[in-house]
């Protein structure tokens, strides 16, 4: 049929002509969903930032999830902020990892001492193995013991996120482990320079002890601070070491749920089915990152102004990351988790204390 035509002899627009002016719109970028959450949960890690710059001695992870645990128990948390928010528990805390690797300088480790090593790696074994297992007696579910084992023997949330990478935990486990690191983490910040001046420990082996039991590298550096600067160089340095466990840590947990789920697998569904199964990695990319962070780092080729920034930007991206992580951590849901999460995190702590300082006593640090 022809087209119909205008009084002038020009044919007539259709609708059939083009996309409508209006749907021209559409070609321009959307907002990513994620956009919101996100720009709140960096927001909230600058402010944090800047808390902690007032008030020496105070994390900025601290605040962090301190700040998004009152905002989640004391008010609503929009719904469009959900999607940034669970980018920055995930991708944002596992970026901080990596750029963490850029502060374990292997040399300085090295340098320890086969005894001072030799007391990183007891601390760890027998603390992550020790809490597994009084998990264990204690009838808590295999997911919630790996996290809280990891984060107490390790390096705190930064292990809790580089174990979570290999299971299937959910996210409120994950947000219960974070709060009980930040719980007797920030406990232990008076109560081991107290302990150790009761017992009459010098500085260095006060440091070591610090170093070698407190959860999180920031709570070791405030209470390596409350001691001295030649404790809290050694105390650090320390903590460092054990930050080095979490790659090893990782693998072997990822080993552990590869057999598992298979061997789960194939008794219900066969071996064809085992075979097929999709298993978790076994060393998630961003432990990778880590370590090629430690060896970059090893080779001394960063400058000093390159290392600052980036332990800045590794602070704020593990701030924004611990306030999403907050947001999680809802009182009634932990409550509903009952005592015993919160006493295996007492007796976890416990037990990192007395290895750590069984170790140093019998070695004569």
């Amino acid at each position: 049929m022809p087209s119909p035509e205008t009084s002038s002899g020009t044919r007539a627009p259709t609708a059939a002509v083009g996309p409508h002016p209006l749907r021209r719109a559409s070609r321009f970028p959307r907002p990513t969903p994620a956009l919101p959450g996100l720009a709140v949960c960096l927001g909230a890690a600058v402010l944090a930032w800047g808390l902690a710059q007032l008030l020496p001695g105070v994390s900025p992870l601290l605040v962090a999830i301190t700040a998004g645990a009152l905002w989640r128990n004391l008010a609503p948390v929009p719904q469009v902020l959900a999607p940034g928010v669970t980018l920055s528990a995930k991708k944002l805390l596992r970026t901080g990892i990596v750029l963490l690797g850029l502060q374990v300088p292997l040399s300085s480790v090295l340098d320890l001492g086969a005894g001072v090593l030799a007391v990183v790696v007891l601390s760890v074994a027998v603390t992550f193995l020790g809490t597994l297992w009084i998990g264990h007696l204690m009838g808590i579910g295999l997911a919630q013991r790996l996290l809280i084992a990891s984060g107490f023997s390790i390096c705190g949330a930064a292990a809790v996120a580089g174990v979570d990478g290999v299971t299937r935990a959910k996210e409120e486990e994950v947000a219960t482990a974070i709060a009980l690191v930040v719980l007797f983490g920030t406990l232990m910040i008076p109560l081991v320079p107290f302990l150790g001046g009761l017992l009459g420990l010098e500085g260095q082996t006060l440091g070591i002890w610090i170093g070698a039991s407190t959860h999180e590298v920031a709570q070791v550096v405030a209470a390596g601070g409350t001691v001295g600067g030649g404790a809290l160089a050694v105390a650090v340095t320390v903590k460092l070491a054990r930050v080095l466990m979490l790659a090893p840590i990782a693998a072997g947990v990822s080993i552990h749920q590869r057999r598992s789920e298979r061997a789960e697998v194939a008794a219900t569904r066969g071996a064809g089915a085992a075979a097929a199964v999709k298993r978790p990695p076994l060393v998630p990319l961003f432990i990778l990152g880590f370590i090629a962070a430690m060896a970059l780092r090893t080779t001394g080729l960063l400058p000093e102004p390159v290392l600052d920034g980036a332990q800045i930007l590794q602070t704020m991206l593990l701030s924004a990351a611990m306030f999403a992580l907050g947001l999680g951590v809802h009182l009634r849901s932990l409550l509903r988790l009952g005592f015993r999460t919160i006493l295996l995190g007492a007796l976890s702590t416990a037990v990192i204390l007395a290895t750590s300082l069984g170790g140093i006593a019998v070695l004569g640090l």
